[in-house]
């Protein structure tokens, strides 16, 4: 039985999916906030980087591309993603 898989690669996972990125990394800073408003209790899931470059961007403003992003990684957000930074590369 393998273990359930991370908050950062379940976001690694969507983007990929989603976004068919030529760059993708996923960091999970949660444990530098910890005792901060929306930290986990666990220390993981909770403050999430993405540093991201894709096809699908092509043309698209930055807040545009930011939507995307925004757009697939909604339901982790609706599941208590409390801050989510993205880097566009």
């Amino acid at each position: 039985m393998s273990a359930m898989p991370t908050v950062a690669e379940q976001i690694h996972a969507r983007l990929t999916e989603r976004l068919q990125p030529t760059s993708l990394k996923v960091i999970d800073e949660s444990a530098a906030h910890a005792g901060h408003a929306g930290a986990s209790a666990t220390g993981q899931g909770s403050h999430m980087r993405v540093c991201i470059a894709s096809p699908l961007f092509t043309s698209l403003s930055r807040v545009q591309r930011h939507r995307l992003v925004y757009d697939a990684l909604q339901d982790f957000i609706d599941q208590g993603l409390h801050a989510l930074a993205i880097e566009l590369i």
